[in-house]
């Protein structure tokens, strides 16, 4: 795994698919796709919520894989000795992905959820969509911050390097920050299920993934490429067909109460701006490049929704609203990260002026 492919295969990535670019009208159609088949057809889909071990839904379960472990194939963890050569960059990312994000969430979903529109969710979810949100907050991105990252001349080493860096990370920090954050919201935790869907979600695909990488860049840049290409697709397949599931398990609650996703939206929105607002200045203020500033940003800002989704579907059940907190994320994802990418566009001027000074 030789460093030197690694700029032509970041330069070979689409900027973005059909697929990522509707992202978001794919995941409405799947809303109400589930919605309406959980309401016409319950029964085959509560013999799919049956279909459990040691509390990890089997169908869930592949399809999690096969949405998780084509987006890793992406990600060289030989390339984490590339962290060094910008230093200031990589601490900022850490910084915002690591010490504010996941705590800050926790802020935001305490003011939210628990207070201000608390009258208008049914009590008896509050505590869950608090930790639906928390687990969102604590998956920094790792796939769509190529794509991200590509739309703002990011620098292509530098992403694939604090991607490689916040992965590593995650095996070890994810349940820790997760159980801290949930118990000081008093949610209980069960350990066991929290380590295994470390293990499950974010160990087995990593290892996957890295051996799958190894086989195919042996074969040569170009193939590489390729089954990238040829990959991508199942990864989007994958979560839209578990949306469904979820959708169709969350079906009755939202049409009781359709105005729950609009206010899950609210403090996953304000996230999304305040990191990416906070990494962008900070690395303005220390003088990094602009095409070191917008990956930097834009991985504050997204989240690795797919691991959240599994996380909350495993901890807490399809019907739960942790589950639906994590598809508002998916839900938002692409056109706020639009939004995102259009701005730090805009603003390269300003920033150049700044970081200069």
């Amino acid at each position: 795994m030789t460093t030197t492919t690694l700029p032509a295969t970041a330069a070979a990535t689409p900027a973005m698919s059909v697929f990522e670019r509707y992202l978001t009208l794919w995941v409405f159609l799947c809303i109400v796709a589930g919605i309406a088949l959980g309401q016409w057809l319950p029964g085959p889909f509560q013999a799919i919520g049956r279909m459990e071990v040691a509390r990890v839904n089997l169908p869930v379960g592949l399809l999690i894989w096969v949405m998780i472990v084509p987006m890793l194939l992406k990600v060289d963890f030989g390339a984490l000795h590339q962290v060094r050569e910008h230093w200031r960059g990589i601490g900022v990312t850490l910084f915002v992905n690591w010490a504010v994000k996941p705590f800050s969430m926790a802020l935001l979903a305490w003011i939210f959820i628990r207070h201000v529109f608390s009258p208008w969710l049914p009590a008896a979810q509050l505590d869950s969509y608090v930790a639906g949100l928390i687990l969102l907050a604590a998956a920094p991105c790792t796939a769509m911050v190529f794509v991200w990252s590509r739309l703002t001349n990011g620098h292509p080493l530098f992403t694939l390097s604090q991607v490689a860096l916040n992965d590593t990370i995650m095996v070890f920090a994810f349940a820790p920050i997760v159980a801290l954050l949930l118990g000081l919201s008093a949610i209980t935790v069960p350990w066991d299920t929290l380590i295994t869907s470390v293990v499950l979600y974010i160990v087995i695909p990593v290892v996957v993934a890295q051996i799958l990488r190894r086989v195919l860049l042996a074969r040569g840049p170009t193939a590489f490429d390729a089954a990238l290409a040829a990959v991508g697709p199942w990864s989007i397949g994958a979560l839209l067909a578990t949306l469904v599931l979820l959708f169709a398990f969350q079906g009755r609650a939202i049409l009781e109460q359709p105005l729950v996703i609009g206010m899950l939206a609210v403090p996953i929105l304000i996230q999304v701006f305040f990191n990416a607002g906070l990494a962008y200045g900070l690395n303005r203020r220390l003088g990094e490049s602009h095409s070191v500033a917008c990956p930097s940003a834009l991985i504050g800002a997204s989240n690795f929704f797919e691991l959240a989704v599994a996380a909350a579907i495993s901890l807490f059940g399809f019907e739960s609203g942790a589950a639906l907190a994590t598809v508002v994320g998916v839900l938002i994802e692409v056109p706020v990260m639009l939004l995102v990418v259009r701005w730090v566009n805009a603003s390269k001027g300003w920033y150049e002026a700044g970081a200069k000074a």
